[in-house]
């Protein structure tokens, strides 16, 4: 019985991560949804793919990082500042995107899969570079 006891001795720090993570997802979608200059939700609900594939790779770009600042912190103020940088490249990726790609902003709600598609797999490698570079 003692070892089912022990299980549970972490149990605090996990919902301590989890909660912050979680918050600090909600706070990247809210700031993702309102740098890019089309409704992504809307679109997304009316069946727009470019929409969805670019919405669904920043977020995976996002959270890659994320969970490797959670994994690899030292504490919750490390993984803190990490999540937060992550945030900012995330969004720094779709800047820089939009800045060599100007016609993006007008391809996704036009559903163009092939621009929707380019803009989630850039976030997403940007993600995963950002993972990686954590775990110096």
């Amino acid at each position: 019985m003692r070892q089912v006891f022990d299980s549970f001795a972490g149990l605090d720090n996990f919902l301590v991560y989890l909660t912050v993570s979680l918050a600090y997802l909600a706070v990247f979608v809210t700031l993702y949804l309102r740098v890019t200059p089309y409704r992504e939700i809307e679109l997304i609900r009316q069946g727009n793919m470019a929409a969805a594939f670019s919405l669904s790779g920043s977020i995976l770009g996002f959270v890659i990082p994320l969970a490797a600042s959670v994994q690899h912190s030292v504490s919750l103020v490390d993984m803190a500042i990490w999540g937060f940088i992550a945030m900012l490249v995330q969004i720094a990726a779709f800047v820089v995107a939009r800045l060599l790609i100007p016609s993006i902003s007008a391809d996704i709600p036009a559903n163009k899969t092939s621009a929707g598609f380019f803009l989630g797999s850039l976030s997403l490698g940007v993600g995963l570079l950002n993972a990686a570079s954590m775990s110096y």
